[in-house]
């Protein structure tokens, strides 16, 4: 039995976890915060069997997509005005996630 964790943009949060939970799997959502961009994400606890990890991963490639965001400098913070308020373009979205081994699992 595996854990997944995989932390996702919250904008594909809702229908990541749709697809998985209508394909079997039982998630668990996480409101977290980033610390480069100091955004919200949210992070996905999935229970499943080593068999279903590779389908886990596909949906998750299949709804968390990569798209670019206009953000602030983190130079800027605290600042006004100024060259560093600029803002810059960063790849956001997509998701990260970990595959974690599981000695024991119940329900009580």
């Amino acid at each position: 039995m595996k854990l997944v964790l995989a932390i996702v943009n919250n904008d594909d949060s809702a229908i990541v976890s749709s697809a998985l939970t209508k394909e079997g799997f039982f998630v668990t959502k996480l409101s977290t915060t980033g610390g480069f961009l100091m955004v919200g994400n949210t992070t996905l606890l999935i229970g499943t069997e080593d068999d279903r990890v590779g389908k886990l991963k596909e949906i998750l490639g299949e709804y968390c997509s990569t798209r670019t965001k206009s953000m602030p400098s983190t130079d800027a913070f605290g600042r006004i005005n100024g060259p560093q308020n600029t803002p810059k373009n960063v790849v956001v979205g997509g998701a990260t996630y970990f595959v974690l081994d599981v000695n024991e699992f119940g329900k009580l």
